[in-house]
């Protein structure tokens, strides 16, 4: 016969023992979900394909030395009823995280975002490259020629110079270019229509997009920015005086790989579309990607009288409204550069 004394201590035996398992399982369980994983390097980028089931991610996780193992991931994500709401995306670690910490970060979807910028007075060609060279872009563009990216685009212009907003630009990785283009496009019909509803009236323009194309010269020309609207009132002048606008810039444009930085008088006496200085009116296509104020400038020009200006080589322009006056201005301002340059020369003994 069984000692009932005996069986009761045993009982508190087993019981304790499977507390203390508990106990000691819990903790090594709760350590494990608080302890980021060791050695882990970082920055480190990843991907979760949309449609992964909390497996395959906790597998990829696991194999990617992100998690200590792919069970305790598991096991956290049920009993915290967050197995569904994981979020797809590219993702970039900038620490080690716990399985805890991991969970909340692909439950919040804290996506990483690439970026690229282009410069105000870029041309297209340098927009093609910037897009080439981004290591995080699909490059969907890169064998098409600019009419089948402007069909692509559904933009209706004779060419693409001028058509995209100057910005930075965020997004996912392996986003297209494409898709890149088109967004900067819209930004530029959006900021120009509604610079074109807010013009002067009478204006020597009969087109948002001439408009555009007179902004590209203001961009070009302008050395500092409180001058663009002055600039802007000179060209309009000789716009509505019928005028050449005898602009240095359009003539580089239209010259492209054969300008080699050196403008020649010969380069202003041969007449191509882009040859200012050899036709009146504007060139056919903007000349390149202009700024918000420089279309505002184009489109609001300042009252002058002014049909002129000519460098000071200090990134200010000396305006003139008689070429008498713009005679002198040039005689003084290229003695000036000239002084300026032979001041920089080293002497000979």
């Amino acid at each position: 016969m069984s000692n009932p004394g005996r069986l009761r201590q045993s009982l508190k035996l087993v019981t304790l023992a499977i507390l203390t398992g508990s106990l000691l399982l819990s903790a090594w369980t709760y350590s494990l979900l608080i302890t980021p994983t060791k050695d882990f390097p970082v920055p480190h980028e990843f991907s979760i394909s949309p449609g992964s089931s909390l497996r395959q991610i906790a597998s990829e996780l696991s194999s990617a030395d992100m998690l200590p193992n792919d069970w305790s991931f598991l096991l956290l994500a049920y009993l915290t009823k967050q197995h569904t709401a994981i979020k797809a995306g590219n993702f970039e670690l900038t620490e080690a995280l716990s399985p805890i910490e991991l969970l909340n970060f692909l439950i919040q979807g804290k996506i990483k975002q690439h970026q690229i910028t282009f410069i105000e007075g870029w041309t297209f060609t340098q927009w093609r490259q910037a897009l080439n060279e981004h290591p995080a872009i699909q490059h969907d563009s890169l064998q098409l020629d600019e009419q089948e990216i402007l069909r692509l685009i559904e933009a209706k212009t004779p060419g693409a110079e001028g058509l995209f907003f100057p910005d930075t630009y965020f997004f996912k990785k392996n986003d297209s270019d494409l898709a890149i283009l088109k967004r900067a496009y819209h930004t530029m019909q959006i900021h120009l229509e509604t610079a074109w509803q807010l013009r002067q009236p009478s204006l020597p323009l009969s087109s948002s997009y001439e408009g555009l194309i007179l902004a590209s010269i203001i961009e070009k020309e302008t050395g500092v920015a409180h001058e663009r609207n002055l600039i802007a009132g000179v060209f309009i002048n000789r716009l509505r005086l019928g005028m050449r606008l005898q602009t240095d810039p359009t003539v580089i444009y239209g010259l492209g790989d054969k300008f080699d930085g050196n403008l020649r008088k010969i380069d202003l006496q041969t007449d191509h579309p882009y040859n200012t200085y050899t036709r009146t009116g504007l060139p056919p296509t903007p000349i390149a990607m202009p700024s918000l104020a420089s279309i505002q400038a184009a489109l609001n020009p300042a009252d002058t009288q002014a049909i002129y200006f000519v460098a000071r080589g200090d990134g200010t322009s000396y305006f003139s409204t008689t070429l008498a006056e713009h005679n002198r201005a040039v005689t003084q301002y290229q003695k000036t550069r000239s002084n300026r340059l032979s001041s920089q020369r080293p002497t000979i003994n």
